[in-house]
């Protein structure tokens, strides 16, 4: 239940709480060299960020247990959720989602790969509609996966960083899941492989 707040924190000392880790301007971020997902498109002022629907979340809902731990990804509210396995420890991170309904993918899979330093390739589908981009980009400042990222069940389906922090909180992917590059170091540590995952 929403009201309800882990360790017995109240509404307004949780959102205190949250306010201070998501809304400070978080900045932190392998994949061998296989397929990676995606190359976002240029953010312009006119892109709307959504930075005021952040709410916590019980697990309960979502999930029937918290073995290996779960992520939630709300792709209307821009949020991605995590409750570790001890049942104790949440997070709730801004995120950018896809750029359309039909790069979106709902439902259930899991972490099957964990990267620091990822490499990117676009994907075919990616490299037909967007011909210049690079074939490949290494680990570094000009990789769209940024520091860290989490390979899900699906094929070309990331959680990953990004060193493009205006992308956050925006429709900006094509198809990933994006946060802030402090966020996914943080996340990335505290997943495990088969953390399951859900996009709603």
């Amino acid at each position: 239940m929403a009201s309800k707040f882990v360790n017995g924190l109240s509404r307004r000392n949780f959102l205190a709480g949250t306010v201070a880790t998501i809304g400070a301007p978080a900045f932190a971020q392998d994949l061998n060299s296989s397929a990676t997902t995606e190359m976002e498109s240029d953010v312009t002022p006119a892109t709307r960020r959504n930075i005021s629907s952040f709410r916590a979340l019980d697990w309960r809902p979502y999930f029937s247990n918290l073995n290996n731990g779960a992520i939630l990804v709300d792709i209307t509210s821009r949020a991605l959720h995590f409750w570790a396995a001890d049942g104790q420890t949440y997070r709730l991170y801004p995120s950018s989602v896809p750029l359309t309904e039909d790069l979106t993918r709902r439902g259930r899979t899991s972490v099957i790969k964990k990267v620091e330093g990822p490499s990117w390739r676009p994907t075919p589908s990616m490299l037909k509609r967007n011909p210049e981009w690079p074939a490949y980009v290494g680990p570094g400042p000009d990789n769209p996966l940024g520091t860290h990222a989490l390979y899900l069940g699906w094929t070309y389906y990331r959680i990953h960083g990004t060193h493009d922090t205006r992308k956050i909180g925006r429709r900006s992917s094509n198809g990933c899941i994006g946060l802030y590059n402090q966020h996914i170091a943080e996340l990335f540590g505290m997943t495990k492989i088969g953390t399951q995952v859900l996009l709603i």
